[in-house]
């Protein structure tokens, strides 16, 4: 196998990783001012935390293929513990991403919901896809053996 391939699919799956967690912690001061926002400024501040959901979900997407080519090419087994441990979070991280964050931004204008309400809602569902998201860098840089 070539390294310079091998290394090159290493950088393009940290850059994705990045992509995939760092856009979210811009979610969280947006949160913040959507709480005292008017309409106007509330249609601005979904549509820039829509763009970032679908950035991490594309970057995620990116951080799946190079990371499969990385199992593929790469010294370790699909059966080994870290390794399925982390298609799990993963797996969780992504019917999580998929549902959570867009019904709940689906929710915000809703006129039978309150505004706050909604808001902590988002707030949360951003904190927790961030600790799956650590969890899983968690497992691919320490790759512990559970097994």
């Amino acid at each position: 196998m070539n390294i310079e391939f091998y290394s090159t699919i290493v950088f393009l799956h940290v850059v994705s990783a990045i992509l995939s967690i760092g856009p979210l912690f811009i979610i969280i001061p947006l949160i913040n001012r959507l709480y005292k926002s008017n309409e106007n400024d509330e249609e601005i501040f979904l549509s820039i935390i829509k763009v970032i959901v679908r950035l991490v979900m594309h970057a995620g997407h990116a951080l799946v293929v190079t990371g499969t080519l990385l199992i593929l090419l790469g010294p370790w087994p699909w059966y080994t513990s870290w390794v399925i441990m982390t298609l799990v979070v993963m797996g969780l991280s992504g019917v999580f991403l998929a549902t959570g964050f867009t019904r709940v931004i689906r929710n915000f204008g809703a006129v039978h919901i309150e505004k706050h309400a909604v808001l902590n809602n988002l707030k949360r569902t951003t904190w927790i896809y961030i600790g799956l998201m650590i969890i899983m860098l968690w497992l691919m840089v320490q790759k512990p053996i559970f097994w």
